[in-house]
């Protein structure tokens, strides 16, 4: 009669996130543990977080190959010990392969270390790995991280087999970097060369049309992201709040925002929070605010920024005041240079100067360039030499190369009379070689952005867009528009005042709208300008709308203008 061995059943599979150890300590019971499983133990040790216990595998590897040291490498990724590792494998000798080339790319961005990243970049080109898709992308990111956005879209070009992850790497580097226009053009390639969309292209590109403020863009890359699937990507359905939110179009930002409301987490209730401050609408912003909290997420320092941002936008001192309080005594947290920047400009902007000065100087945090700035602008609008002049001055001894210092107090001080002041700025301002920032607004029209400069003659319709905006001031001048004067810095002739008033690059973007067919009926004009919209441009605004009959949105540096009806929602406050 046969005897049947009777083996023991095989252990059962450990779920994903098992002890190592347990594994390790079974596989020396088995006495079955060789390189290939070395390997992998190290790599699941270093997920674990237990490095020293990789690091210790990896010595008992009488010759590690390649994986190996690319394991040992990847569990110290993001610190020098990975580089450390890489020279010492370099010595062995073992060549790198493109998974060790990425590992290392990784580190370098994270560090950063531009000088080994470059070394890198010089020896993947001699081993002929650096356009593989692992070390690509990595070295992609790399660039990206290191403020180098067009060597890294050069580098793009340079993979033969592109992916999404490096297409995805490019858009999102263009896109932090503020190459938003580089961006948008990198992911519209990839749609057409057919590469797949992830969920980072689809935020990078999202993030890019936030900046520039284009809605019909934010609209294109909405549908793409529905057809794809990754509508409903948590990031995403972030990023497109966000964009709609900065585009001007809340309504579609809270559309977004409630489809995708299960899966929202703080930072995409901050996000909403920040649409509606940027309009100043505070009574939508604290219905949002009391939703988030009745929904148990508890609000943090951004959730506060938006919050105080709202209400310095209204210019409502007292609730700013109160709500800063609040965030220190009732939520405990401590308030950042930007939370005080908001109060020390509400008070600002209601012409609380002196008080304002105080706040900021009294303020547990050390004023930085934005709180003098800010009360600098405050100076301007309630037409204050003295004050503006010690703004600038405090301003100038944190960033002597500030162009707005000199700019506006240079401005102030003319429109008080102040001459022998104003040839003392601007020989600083030439001294220091000081450029002024040059202004721009852009507009877009059926998908396609159009940039417009103070007296701009480059656009191919230039001539009907200085005939129309000539038909305009005549026409608002009819209504009782008078020119605000204070903008020009320079002692000329009423027609030379008049003539560098008309043709500032928001009002010729006004007038391409216009002959451009950009506001058929229902439809808002809607302008972004890089820097502060002047003073005489909004004034001008006001009438404007009343000619067209069309609401005009402008969105400035630092808010959102909404022109209907011969008024601004901003009450002329910004």
């Amino acid at each position: 009669m046969n005897q049947v061995s009777i083996q023991p059943p095989p252990p059962p599979p450990q779920p994903p996130n098992a002890d190592p150890r347990i594994l390790h300590a079974r596989a020396i019971t088995a006495a079955n543990i060789d390189r290939s499983l070395r390997n992998n133990l190290i790599t699941l040790y270093s997920k674990s977080n237990l490095l020293s216990y990789s690091l210790h595998l990896f010595h008992q590897i009488s010759s590690p190959n390649v994986v190996s040291w690319t394991a040992v490498i990847s569990a110290h990724c993001n610190t020098l010990f990975a580089l450390q590792h890489f020279v010492s494998m370099l010595r062995h000798p073992t060549f790198p392969n493109q998974r060790t080339f990425a590992s290392l790319f990784k580190t370098c961005a994270s560090l950063p270390s531009l000088s080994f990243g470059l070394a890198l970049h010089s020896l993947s080109l001699k081993l002929g790995v650096s356009a593989q898709p692992f070390s690509g992308s990595a070295l992609i990111h790399f660039y990206s991280k290191c403020r180098l956005p067009i060597e890294a879209r050069k580098l793009l070009d340079e993979i033969p087999h592109k992916d999404e992850v490096c297409y995805a790497a490019v858009i999102v580097g263009l896109a932090q970097n503020s190459r938003p226009v580089e961006a948008l053009s990198t992911f519209a390639d990839m749609k057409c060369s057919d590469i797949g969309s992830t969920m980072y292209s689809v935020s990078g590109a999202l993030r890019a049309a936030r900046e520039l403020a284009v809605s019909e863009q934010c609209r294109i890359i909405h549908s793409h992201a529905i057809v794809t699937g990754l509508d409903g990507n948590v990031i995403v359905g972030t990023a497109l709040v966000d964009s709609y939110g900065k585009a001007g179009l809340v309504s579609d930002a809270r559309q977004v925002f409630d489809e995708n409301l299960s899966s929202m987490n703080i930072v995409g209730w901050n996000v909403m929070l920040a649409g509606y401050a940027q309009q100043g609408d505070t009574k939508s912003m604290l219905e949002i605010f009391n939703a988030m909290e009745a929904r148990g997420l508890v609000p943090d320092e951004y959730s506060f920024l938006a919050i105080l941002t709202s209400f310095c936008n209204a210019g409502l001192v007292s609730e700013t005041d109160w709500w800063l309080t609040r965030m220190k005594v009732d939520y405990g947290l401590e308030p950042a240079i930007e939370h005080y920047t908001c109060l020390v400009s509400a008070m600002g902007r209601a012409g609380q100067l002196e008080e304002a000065e105080r706040a900021a100087l009294t303020m547990p945090l050390i004023p930085d360039a934005a709180v003098w700035r800010s009360l600098l602008s405050s100076s301007a609008y309630h037409k204050a030499p003295d004050f503006a002049r010690s703004m600038a001055k405090r301003l100038l001894e944190i960033d002597p190369h500030d162009d707005s210092a000199y700019v506006i107090a240079a401005n102030v001080l003319s429109n008080a009379g102040r001459w022998d002041e104003v040839a003392e700025v601007r020989k600083m301002m030439k001294d220091r070689m000081v450029q002024r920032e040059g202004g721009r607004s852009w507009i877009e029209v059926r998908g396609k952005v159009h940039v417009f400069f103070a007296r701009d003659r480059r656009h191919e319709r230039m001539n009907e867009i200085y005939a129309k905006l000539v038909e305009l001031m005549e026409e608002i001048g009819k209504l009782g528009y008078v020119p605000v004067w204070d903008e020009v810095l320079h002692e000329v002739g009423e027609w030379e005042k008049k003539e560098a008033l008309w043709y500032h690059s928001e009002k010729l973007a006004v007038a391409f709208a216009v002959v451009s067919g950009a506001a058929p009926p229902g439809k808002s004009i809607r302008i972004v300008k890089n820097l502060r919209i002047c003073r005489d441009c909004h004034e001008a605004f006001k009438y404007i709308c009343r000619v067209l009959e069309r609401e005009i949105i402008v969105r400035d540096v630092n808010r959102y203008h909404r022109f209907v009806n011969g008024s601004c929602t901003c009450g002329d406050i910004w």
